[in-house]
């Protein structure tokens, strides 16, 4: 389905929302990244007894996709539930649709995976913000969705 060009453009009169800078994302990144360390900590524990208490090995292919399966059900759930993981409330981060609600899971899933082909390609989904005239990634333009600062209400 293709997003109109419309729910994109902002009223007259209307100013979209400012993108975060490189190390606001950077930061909110290196805080959920704890937080998913801790998750995997605790997904691991549980894992644990299916494998008779030892440690998985490297040839194992079904512990990686294990986690990777818990990263994404912990990403996509934030994404679509209010669109702020706990990194990127405590930096005032927002994940929106284009037209500003919280993304779907579909929108989700390719965000997710975009960023680990960001991650992928040295990280340079992720600088691509620092030359982009909107401030996005990859992941932004290939899920339709954004990120953006909010700024205080006074």
């Amino acid at each position: 389905m293709r997003q109109s060009a419309k729910a994109s453009t902002p009223k007259p009169g209307v100013d979209l929302p400012s993108p975060p800078g490189f190390l606001r994302r950077l930061a909110a990144a290196g805080y959920d990244a704890f937080l998913l360390l801790a998750i995997w900590f605790f997904a691991t524990a549980i894992a644990l007894p299916f494998n008779a208490g030892q440690a998985f090995a490297s040839d194992q292919f079904f512990y990686p996709l294990y986690l990777l399966g818990i990263s994404f059900v912990f990403y996509g759930w934030f994404w679509t539930h209010g669109g702020q993981t706990l990194g990127l409330r405590a930096w005032k981060v927002k994940v929106s649709a284009l037209d500003g609600r919280s993304p779907n899971w579909q929108q989700a899933s390719v965000r997710f995976v975009g960023g680990l082909l960001s991650w992928v390609c040295l990280g340079l989904g992720f600088f691509w913000c620092l030359f982009d005239r909107n401030g996005q990634c990859w992941h932004d333009y290939l899920s339709k969705t954004r990120l953006v600062f909010q700024e205080e209400k006074r």
